[in-house]
């Protein structure tokens, strides 16, 4: 079965920020950008097509503000990121369900042997959470499909 990603957005890069910036320097990167780019604060000799452009810039500036501005979004946002890097950096073994691992009920975990000896281990109060599961011996990654 493929694996379809879906590209996202850089929020960050649109905001020119950094994830380690601070809330107040989110904000204030924010507020610089959409006065910039902001509908009612354009030239009225600004070229339609560019009018249009800057209209596109700052519905983008006010999306990623939307997420980056509230702690929850963020840190959703942050752990997709993560997730997405560990896709694109480390070699992802397989995709799999749940189901087709083993239950360990003594230890309340879902585990699969890699194929180097190790174990992908899944606890049950990750199962919502964990989309990618790391080998504890080696660098090889599984996906958990929903």
């Amino acid at each position: 079965m493929a694996c379809e990603r879906i590209i996202q957005k850089d929020w960050y890069k649109i905001l020119g920020a950094k994830p380690s910036d601070s809330p107040a320097e989110l904000k204030r990167k924010y507020q610089k950008l959409a006065l910039l780019y902001h509908p009612d604060k354009q030239k009225a000799d600004v070229p339609a097509g560019e009018v249009e452009e800057r209209v596109q810039r700052f519905i983008e500036i006010d999306q990623a503000w939307k997420i980056l501005g509230n702690e929850e979004t963020k840190k959703e946002y942050d752990l997709q990121q993560c997730e997405a890097n560990l896709t694109n950096e480390w070699p992802l073994h397989a995709q799999i369900y749940l189901e087709d691992m083993s239950w360990n009920e003594d230890e309340q975990c879902y585990t699969l042997s890699c194929r180097c000896g190790g174990n992908y281990t899944v606890f049950k109060s990750e199962t919502r959470d964990v989309s990618l599961v790391c080998c504890d011996t080696c660098s090889l990654v599984i996906e958990i499909l929903q």
